[in-house]
């Protein structure tokens, strides 16, 4: 599947925010901690235009990442496909760009997944090594 990453701008934060809750839905709802407000608020709080990009397909927005830029790492602070657009290797392509981003800046590439989310297994299927985790997230590394 073809796609563009293209910038975002500021009115789209809560298009954005919206794919994050219906993305993360499941994986939140089988740890009983789905909470729409909640996810929301957090996801706008943090907001930074200038680390988003989305993910179009055809004019539609089929997901967005969020890259930030720590020094010494880059931190893939968000990446979410719109569930619609699940299954056809478009998050991988998304992922395998933003791998080769941290490997022409040599940098190594964090994450945190939230435990028991099928994210897990598609970061380790890309070559991410787990570092530790929390109570909630299961953080893991590429590049090092």
């Amino acid at each position: 599947m073809n796609y563009q990453s293209c910038e975002v701008q500021e009115h789209e934060k809560e298009a954005l925010a919206e794919l994050r809750i219906l993305s993360m839905k499941e994986s939140l709802e089988a740890l009983g901690r789905f909470d729409p407000v909640r996810a929301r608020s957090r996801f706008l709080v943090g907001f930074d235009r200038e680390a988003t990009r989305k993910i179009d397909v055809a004019g539609r927005l089929a997901g967005f990442y969020v890259i930030k830029d720590k020094g010494d790492h880059l931190y893939l602070d968000h990446l979410y496909i719109h569930p619609e657009f699940q299954g056809n290797g478009l998050g991988s392509k998304a992922l395998k760009s933003i791998m080769a981003e941290a490997q022409e800046r040599k940098l190594p590439l964090r994450l945190g997944a939230l435990r028991g989310s099928r994210s897990n297994a598609f970061y380790r299927s890309h070559g991410f090594v787990q570092t530790h985790e929390e109570e909630w997230d299961i953080y893991y590394e590429y590049g090092r």
